[in-house]
């Protein structure tokens, strides 16, 4: 019984399918480098890591608990944990609250900046769930809970957040916007009939066009804010690499089908991770 529930608590957070946190963490680790002007240290290193992976399945608590009664009308989320009710909201509340409170903890270990900035971070996240009832770009509201490791990442290097951070984050929200309009395209006819309201939806025949625009602005952002660095040609064959994977998912969602989409969506961790060993790289052979 207890191993029955314990599978049951892994597939709730999503533990088979690390390209959730893996979204997250490239931008995070991305800014750790930036701001240290180099490696970090692995303190830092590790408690970012780790607490991407706590909050994304924190995140997934929540989300699965708000989004229960439309999951059971998607083909894709029907059979998650608490929608199926193998796993009650009460547990699954608990489950994201211990889950927060362990990456809470730390952050605890770096500094007062970072701990404050947490604290909106936090708030973002459990909005993003309600989002999807009355914003008709949700995947707006997950590109600020999806980056806020950036700035949260100059905070525990630096302990202040420059406008740097800022200008990153905006960008890094054009490559959300992207990855998460995949997404939202592989959902759309089930999301239609319950009146879900996603990017898909909203954008229309114009969906495919906005993602490739947001990825044009997500690498764009990046480049111009870190062409003064001086990072080097590992930075330039890096951002030239990420957009070449661009380009092939432009080819997996022209046809708008639930396969393409659904694998460029999975495959977009590949895109943050190509930037992040950009940065890295050149920082280490500078």
């Amino acid at each position: 019984m207890r191993r029955e529930r314990l599978r049951l608590y892994l597939d709730l957070i999503r533990w088979d399918r690390p390209a959730g946190w893996l979204l997250l963490l490239w931008p995070s680790l991305s800014a750790l480098w930036i701001a240290a002007h180099g490696f970090p240290g692995w303190p830092l290193v590790a408690v970012f890591t780790l607490g991407t992976i706590l909050m994304r399945s924190a995140g997934c608590c929540v989300n699965d608990v708000a989004d229960r009664e439309f999951d059971r009308h998607v083909k894709r989320t029907a059979q998650r944990p608490v929608t199926a009710g193998k796993v009650s909201v009460k547990e699954a509340l608990v489950l994201g609250a211990v889950l927060a409170l362990a990456a809470f903890a730390l952050v605890l270990t770096t500094n007062a900046a970072a701990i404050a900035w947490s604290f909106a971070a936090l708030a973002v996240a459990l909005i993003y769930p309600y989002a999807k009832r009355y914003v008709s770009m949700p995947q707006a509201v997950l590109g600020v809970a999806f980056s806020f490791g950036i700035p949260m990442a100059f905070a525990a290097v630096q302990s202040r957040v420059p406008l740097t951070a800022w200008v990153l984050l905006l960008g890094n929200l054009f490559w959300v916007l992207a990855y998460d309009t995949e997404y939202a395209m592989v959902d759309r006819d089930d999301d239609l009939k319950i009146g879900m309201k996603t990017s898909a939806i909203t954008l229309g025949r114009l969906d495919v066009a906005v993602v490739m625009l947001s990825y044009l602005a997500y690498l764009a952002i990046w480049v111009g804010v870190l062409a003064s660095r001086s990072l080097g040609a590992i930075f330039y064959v890096a951002i030239g690499i990420a957009a070449a994977q661009a380009a092939w998912h432009y080819t997996l969602i022209r046809g708008r089908t639930r396969e393409g989409c659904f694998k460029a969506f999975r495959l977009n961790h590949w895109v943050g991770f190509t930037v992040f060993a950009g940065i890295a790289g050149s920082y280490a052979l500078a």
